[in-house]
């Protein structure tokens, strides 16, 4: 179909000069180059569904109060390699309150985002015993923390969570635990990309099959308490951010500042170790650090070698932020629902216009509405559908890239503004019509 909304010959030079024989397999930040050349050589903006970047600005307490520490000289000074003390205090206040579980100030260090705790994670509990050298994904999931355990030479496994809800995940579960070579277990929490969110029920089952296998469980909780059906905003009341913490001591909780509190430019996210696996020793550690200790190896002799630190200035940013929405003062989720919002009306276009979500529903209930939501349309591959879209003006990323099973595509809600609610059913409809 030629006539498209985006030039269709410039779309289809910059797709062959791009190299790739299959554009739905890209990455997103290729793809996001790829949407920046054709926006630049069409003059038309796309509606940019494919990064998962927050669109809100950061909130002012936590700039100020960087700009303060600035000019108290921190700049000059080498920061804690486990983090400015304050700042420990208020993480583990933080997880009091919204997860209600208690994890030692020493036992919580921020990163340079929750990738470098997820690096850190992988460096120890993936040496912690040499018969399990495996990494196990509930997938779908972050395509990048796939290339970290490439990255370390470590291997993985993996499986799409998403017939093996419920009791179900049991069974599935045990299956790859019980061969004995399992290291961690990795997932998210809303889930990138499907936004599912794991039950009581589930987490339990995570929990007590990662104690009864001595494994340990990373959970990634990026979109902290923004599974938007209810409201979990009240710091120290019910109802709580759910989390495998309360189900078993081999966790690291990875808690990133940049959805749920918009400050995703200053790389500082927050790792949580329970204070039992933290105080533990492995003596297999000893062959790769000076200590057998868990988070002795986790803060200076991982995190010290990879980043000496998170940046002073921005750990004072994050104190702010904490400090204010751990005493009631502010609630970073009032701002954040905004992408709820604009996932309902976004998804009822797509399911107006032909489409179909492909992850739809929590067990016996629909799918949240938030930061992504999961699209199909008959007779395309999610990677076919993803490269059709871009002579819609609209990008995304293909669910083959996150492990998923199923096709289709992932999209994000953070940068659709108000006003391009009209286009985006605009473009759509051109495509129905054309398809």
């Amino acid at each position: 179909m030629k006539n498209t909304p985006i030039d269709f010959n410039i779309v289809s030079k910059v797709i062959k000069e791009s190299g790739h024989e299959c554009v739905g397999k890209a990455s997103i930040r290729e793809i996001r180059f790829l949407i920046d050349t054709i926006e630049k050589q069409t003059g038309d903006k796309f509606i940019r569904m494919e990064m998962g970047i927050p669109g809100f600005p950061a909130p002012k307490i936590a700039t100020d109060a960087e700009k303060q520490a600035l000019d108290n000289g921190v700049a000059s000074l080498y920061p804690n390699i486990d983090g400015v003390p304050e700042l420990k205090t208020e993480i583990s206040r933080f997880v009091k309150n919204y997860i209600n579980i208690d994890v030692s100030p020493k036992a919580c260090i921020p990163t340079v985002g929750s990738i470098n705790g997820n690096y850190g994670t992988f460096m120890v509990a993936g040496r912690m015993d040499e018969k399990k050298d495996t990494v196990l994904f509930i997938d779908p999931g972050f395509p990048v923390h796939k290339q970290l355990v490439k990255m370390l030479g470590l291997k993985h496994e993996s499986f799409d969570v998403y017939n093996y809800r419920g009791e179900k995940l049991k069974e599935k579960l045990e299956s790859y635990l019980k061969k004995g070579n399992i290291s961690i277990i990795l997932y998210s929490n809303p889930n990138n990309p499907t936004w599912i969110c794991f039950n009581e029920q589930e987490l339990q089952i995570i929990g007590e099959l990662a104690t009864k296998y001595d494994v340990v469980v990373e959970e990634d909780l990026a979109y902290f308490a923004m599974d938007f059906r209810k409201d979990m905003s009240k710091p120290g009341e019910p109802p709580y951010q759910p989390s495998v913490a309360k189900y078993t001591d081999n966790y690291v909780l990875m808690i990133s500042s940049s959805k749920a509190f918009s400050y995703a430019g200053q790389r500082v996210g927050m790792m949580c170790i329970s204070d039992k696996l933290f105080n533990r020793n492995f003596d297999r550690l000893l062959k790769f650090y000076s200590t057998a200790n868990f988070g002795h190896a986790t803060a200076y002799g991982t995190i010290y070698a990879t980043t000496a630190g998170v940046t002073h200035s921005a750990q004072y940013g994050l104190l702010a932020l904490l400090k204010a929405t751990n005493n009631g003062e502010y609630n970073p989720w009032k701002v954040v629902r905004e992408y709820g919002e604009r996932a309902k009306k976004a998804k009822k276009i797509f399911i107006d216009n032909g489409f179909n979500i492909v992850y739809d529903t929590d067990i016996d209930q629909p799918i949240a509405n938030g930061f992504y939501f999961t699209i199909s349309y008959p007779g395309f591959t999610g990677e076919q559908l993803l490269e059709e879209l871009m002579y819609y003006g609209i990008s995304a990323i293909s669910l083959s890239t996150t492990g998923s099973e199923r096709e289709g595509l992932r999209a994000c809600v953070s940068f659709i503004a108000d006003s391009q609610f009209p286009q985006l059913e605009e473009r759509l409809k051109s495509f129905n019509e054309n398809h």
